[in-house]
Protein backbone atom coordinates (compact mmCIF):
# COMPACT_ATOMS: atom_id res chain seq x y z
CA UNK A 1 0.00 0.00 0.00
CA UNK A 2 1.39 3.42 -0.88
CA UNK A 3 1.93 5.58 2.05
CA UNK A 4 0.90 9.42 1.66
CA UNK A 5 3.39 11.73 2.78
CA UNK A 6 1.79 14.58 5.79
CA UNK A 7 2.05 18.36 5.07
CA UNK A 8 4.60 18.36 7.22
CA UNK A 9 7.00 16.15 5.34
CA UNK A 10 6.44 18.01 2.10
CA UNK A 11 6.92 21.67 3.85
CA UNK A 12 9.90 21.11 6.31
CA UNK A 13 11.50 23.09 8.62
CA UNK A 14 14.92 22.59 10.05
CA UNK A 15 17.21 24.96 12.48
CA UNK A 16 20.95 24.49 11.99
CA UNK A 17 22.61 27.14 14.59
CA UNK A 18 21.15 30.08 13.77
CA UNK A 19 19.82 29.58 10.28
CA UNK A 20 16.05 28.53 9.70
CA UNK A 21 15.55 26.39 6.74
CA UNK A 22 12.02 25.57 5.24
CA UNK A 23 11.70 23.51 2.20
CA UNK A 24 9.10 23.00 -0.24
CA UNK A 25 8.82 18.89 -0.81
CA UNK A 26 6.16 18.27 -3.56
CA UNK A 27 8.02 16.76 -6.42
CA UNK A 28 4.78 15.51 -8.70
CA UNK A 29 3.77 19.23 -8.64
CA UNK A 30 6.76 20.85 -8.78
CA UNK A 31 6.23 22.04 -5.28
CA UNK A 32 3.24 23.47 -5.99
CA UNK A 33 1.31 24.89 -2.88
CA UNK A 34 -1.87 23.38 -1.38
CA UNK A 35 -4.45 24.21 1.66
CA UNK A 36 -2.67 22.15 3.69
CA UNK A 37 1.00 23.23 2.53
CA UNK A 38 0.11 26.81 2.86
CA UNK A 39 -1.02 25.95 7.01
CA UNK A 40 2.20 24.21 7.14
CA UNK A 41 4.17 27.13 5.93
CA UNK A 42 2.15 29.64 8.55
CA UNK A 43 3.16 27.07 11.41
CA UNK A 44 6.50 27.11 10.33
CA UNK A 45 6.59 30.52 10.03
CA UNK A 46 6.00 31.26 13.63
CA UNK A 47 7.96 28.59 15.09
CA UNK A 48 11.07 30.37 13.59
CA UNK A 49 9.42 34.22 15.54
CA UNK A 50 9.38 31.71 18.24
CA UNK A 51 13.09 30.49 17.90
CA UNK A 52 16.56 32.02 18.40
CA UNK A 53 17.30 31.68 14.27
CA UNK A 54 18.70 35.14 12.92
CA UNK A 55 17.86 34.07 9.56
CA UNK A 56 15.47 32.03 7.66
CA UNK A 57 16.45 30.36 4.07
CA UNK A 58 13.14 29.36 2.07
CA UNK A 59 13.81 26.62 -0.66
CA UNK A 60 12.58 23.82 -2.66
CA UNK A 61 13.53 20.55 -3.21
CA UNK A 62 14.11 18.24 -6.28
CA UNK A 63 14.96 20.94 -8.76
CA UNK A 64 12.22 23.14 -8.39
CA UNK A 65 11.55 26.09 -6.37
CA UNK A 66 7.74 26.83 -6.67
CA UNK A 67 5.01 26.21 -9.28
CA UNK A 68 2.62 28.48 -7.79
CA UNK A 69 -0.71 27.25 -6.55
CA UNK A 70 -1.59 23.67 -6.75
CA UNK A 71 -4.48 24.09 -9.18
CA UNK A 72 -5.01 20.01 -9.49
CA UNK A 73 -6.00 19.98 -5.54
CA UNK A 74 -9.74 19.92 -4.12
CA UNK A 75 -11.35 23.01 -3.18
CA UNK A 76 -13.23 23.36 -0.14
CA UNK A 77 -16.54 24.02 -1.68
CA UNK A 78 -18.17 25.31 1.92
CA UNK A 79 -15.66 28.14 1.88
CA UNK A 80 -16.17 31.67 0.41
CA UNK A 81 -13.40 32.80 -2.10
CA UNK A 82 -12.11 35.62 0.35
CA UNK A 83 -11.77 32.63 3.11
CA UNK A 84 -9.52 30.58 0.69
CA UNK A 85 -7.66 33.28 -0.83
CA UNK A 86 -7.02 34.91 2.77
CA UNK A 87 -5.45 31.31 4.04
CA UNK A 88 -3.29 31.67 0.76
CA UNK A 89 -2.56 35.01 1.81
CA UNK A 90 -2.09 34.86 5.60
CA UNK A 91 1.39 32.83 5.42
CA UNK A 92 3.01 35.51 2.65
CA UNK A 93 2.60 38.61 4.63
CA UNK A 94 3.96 36.36 7.63
CA UNK A 95 6.93 35.87 5.77
CA UNK A 96 6.89 39.28 4.30
CA UNK A 97 6.81 41.02 7.61
CA UNK A 98 9.52 38.64 8.87
CA UNK A 99 11.44 40.01 11.46
CA UNK A 100 15.06 38.94 10.85
CA UNK A 101 16.15 38.01 7.18
CA UNK A 102 15.03 35.45 4.37
CA UNK A 103 16.82 34.22 1.86
CA UNK A 104 15.16 32.44 -1.01
CA UNK A 105 17.39 29.71 -2.67
CA UNK A 106 15.93 29.02 -6.18
CA UNK A 107 15.94 26.88 -8.56
CA UNK A 108 13.73 25.80 -11.65
CA UNK A 109 10.73 27.56 -11.85
CA UNK A 110 9.21 30.37 -9.78
CA UNK A 111 5.78 31.22 -10.88
CA UNK A 112 2.70 32.34 -10.00
CA UNK A 113 2.53 32.10 -5.76
CA UNK A 114 5.90 30.90 -5.98
CA UNK A 115 7.35 34.46 -7.58
CA UNK A 116 5.61 36.03 -4.77
CA UNK A 117 7.51 33.45 -2.32
CA UNK A 118 10.72 34.22 -3.90
CA UNK A 119 9.87 38.11 -3.74
CA UNK A 120 8.70 38.46 0.01
CA UNK A 121 12.32 37.32 0.47
CA UNK A 122 14.92 40.73 1.61
CA UNK A 123 17.69 38.73 -0.77
CA UNK A 124 17.00 36.24 -3.82
CA UNK A 125 19.84 33.37 -5.05
CA UNK A 126 18.99 31.49 -8.46
CA UNK A 127 20.21 29.13 -10.54
CA UNK A 128 21.42 29.38 -13.99
CA UNK A 129 18.43 27.13 -14.85
CA UNK A 130 15.97 29.34 -12.62
CA UNK A 131 12.84 30.47 -14.12
CA UNK A 132 10.07 33.58 -12.96
CA UNK A 133 6.71 34.92 -13.95
CA UNK A 134 3.45 35.98 -12.86
CA UNK A 135 1.25 33.61 -14.77
CA UNK A 136 -1.91 34.71 -13.65
CA UNK A 137 -2.65 36.25 -17.11
CA UNK A 138 -2.24 33.04 -19.04
CA UNK A 139 -5.07 32.00 -16.47
CA UNK A 140 -7.77 34.82 -17.14
CA UNK A 141 -6.53 36.26 -13.76
CA UNK A 142 -4.91 39.80 -12.50
CA UNK A 143 -2.09 39.83 -9.99
CA UNK A 144 -2.73 37.62 -6.78
CA UNK A 145 -0.98 36.55 -3.44
CA UNK A 146 0.95 40.11 -3.09
CA UNK A 147 2.61 40.17 -6.32
CA UNK A 148 0.74 43.79 -7.40
CA UNK A 149 2.65 45.43 -4.12
CA UNK A 150 5.85 43.87 -4.18
CA UNK A 151 6.98 43.44 -8.40
CA UNK A 152 6.79 47.30 -8.37
CA UNK A 153 8.89 47.54 -5.57
CA UNK A 154 11.54 45.14 -6.80
CA UNK A 155 11.80 45.90 -10.71
CA UNK A 156 9.56 49.27 -11.14
CA UNK A 157 6.54 49.91 -12.54
CA UNK A 158 6.87 49.64 -16.24
CA UNK A 159 8.18 46.24 -15.93
CA UNK A 160 6.12 44.77 -13.43
CA UNK A 161 2.93 46.23 -16.21
CA UNK A 162 5.01 43.74 -18.44
CA UNK A 163 5.14 40.84 -16.44
CA UNK A 164 1.34 40.84 -15.01
CA UNK A 165 -0.18 41.65 -18.83
CA UNK A 166 2.31 39.45 -20.84
CA UNK A 167 2.87 36.48 -18.13
CA UNK A 168 6.40 35.81 -19.87
CA UNK A 169 8.55 33.43 -18.12
CA UNK A 170 11.66 34.88 -17.87
CA UNK A 171 15.12 33.02 -17.71
CA UNK A 172 17.54 33.15 -15.42
CA UNK A 173 19.74 35.74 -16.92
CA UNK A 174 16.70 38.23 -17.37
CA UNK A 175 15.41 38.20 -14.20
CA UNK A 176 19.11 39.44 -12.80
CA UNK A 177 18.72 41.68 -14.74
CA UNK A 178 15.77 43.13 -14.29
CA UNK A 179 16.18 43.08 -10.55
CA UNK A 180 14.05 40.15 -9.52
CA UNK A 181 17.17 37.85 -8.29
CA UNK A 182 20.09 39.17 -6.52
CA UNK A 183 22.87 36.55 -7.12
CA UNK A 184 22.82 34.56 -9.68
CA UNK A 185 24.90 30.89 -9.59
CA UNK A 186 25.66 27.84 -11.01
CA UNK A 187 23.41 24.90 -9.72
CA UNK A 188 26.15 22.91 -8.14
CA UNK A 189 27.21 26.11 -6.42
CA UNK A 190 24.32 27.32 -4.85
CA UNK A 191 23.77 25.28 -1.59
CA UNK A 192 27.84 26.89 -0.91
CA UNK A 193 27.07 30.21 -1.72
CA UNK A 194 23.89 30.17 0.30
CA UNK A 195 24.92 28.54 3.36
CA UNK A 196 28.05 31.19 3.04
CA UNK A 197 25.15 34.31 3.15
CA UNK A 198 22.94 32.81 5.57
CA UNK A 199 25.94 32.52 7.93
CA UNK A 200 27.42 36.23 6.97
CA UNK A 201 23.66 37.42 7.79
CA UNK A 202 23.13 35.23 10.86
CA UNK A 203 26.57 36.97 12.09
CA UNK A 204 25.51 41.01 11.72
CA UNK A 205 23.66 42.51 14.37
CA UNK A 206 20.12 41.63 14.98
CA UNK A 207 18.38 44.36 16.30
CA UNK A 208 19.88 46.58 13.68
CA UNK A 209 18.87 44.32 10.92
CA UNK A 210 15.43 44.00 11.87
CA UNK A 211 15.59 48.23 11.81
CA UNK A 212 16.86 48.22 8.28
CA UNK A 213 14.35 45.62 7.15
CA UNK A 214 11.34 47.66 8.84
CA UNK A 215 12.79 51.46 7.58
CA UNK A 216 13.22 49.82 4.14
CA UNK A 217 9.92 48.27 4.06
CA UNK A 218 8.53 51.23 4.86
CA UNK A 219 10.79 53.86 2.83
CA UNK A 220 7.57 54.31 0.18
CA UNK A 221 4.79 55.48 2.75
CA UNK A 222 7.26 58.17 4.81
CA UNK A 223 8.31 61.51 3.50
CA UNK A 224 12.18 62.63 3.37
CA UNK A 225 11.27 63.79 7.18
CA UNK A 226 9.43 61.05 8.77
CA UNK A 227 11.97 58.66 7.05
CA UNK A 228 14.77 60.79 9.06
CA UNK A 229 13.06 60.77 11.94
CA UNK A 230 12.49 56.88 11.93
CA UNK A 231 16.49 56.72 11.75
CA UNK A 232 17.23 58.65 14.57
CA UNK A 233 14.94 56.20 17.08
CA UNK A 234 16.38 53.26 14.95
CA UNK A 235 20.31 54.43 16.45
CA UNK A 236 19.16 54.88 19.54
CA UNK A 237 17.56 52.14 19.86
CA UNK A 238 21.33 50.63 18.37
CA UNK A 239 23.13 52.91 20.73
CA UNK A 240 22.05 50.71 23.49
CA UNK A 241 22.39 47.18 21.85
CA UNK A 242 25.43 46.18 19.73
CA UNK A 243 26.88 49.78 18.54
CA UNK A 244 28.73 49.27 21.89
CA UNK A 245 29.95 45.86 21.35
CA UNK A 246 31.05 46.86 17.78
CA UNK A 247 33.01 50.00 19.23
CA UNK A 248 34.80 47.59 22.02
CA UNK A 249 35.38 44.44 19.71
CA UNK A 250 36.82 47.32 16.92
CA UNK A 251 39.30 49.05 19.90
CA UNK A 252 40.71 45.45 20.34
CA UNK A 253 40.97 44.63 16.65
CA UNK A 254 38.54 41.76 17.18
CA UNK A 255 35.53 41.20 15.44
CA UNK A 256 32.07 41.84 17.08
CA UNK A 257 29.72 38.92 18.23
CA UNK A 258 27.02 40.82 18.12
CA UNK A 259 24.13 39.38 20.28
CA UNK A 260 20.90 41.82 19.71
CA UNK A 261 20.82 42.03 23.70
CA UNK A 262 19.50 45.41 25.19
CA UNK A 263 22.59 47.12 27.56
CA UNK A 264 20.67 50.66 28.00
Amino acid sequence: MKQENSPGDEVRLAFEGPVATITIDRPAVRNAMDRDAWTVLADHLEAVIRSDARVLVLTGAGGHFCAGADTSARRRTDLHPLDRLGHVTAPLVALQELPLPVVAKVDGPAVGAGLSLALTADLVVATTRSRFGTAFARRGLSLDTGSSWLLPRVVGLQTAKRLAYLAETLDAEEAHRLGLVTWLVPPGEVDAFTDDLALRLAAAPPVAVRLDKELLGRSHERSFPEAVAAENIAQVVNIGTDSPTAREAHARGERPAFTGRWRG
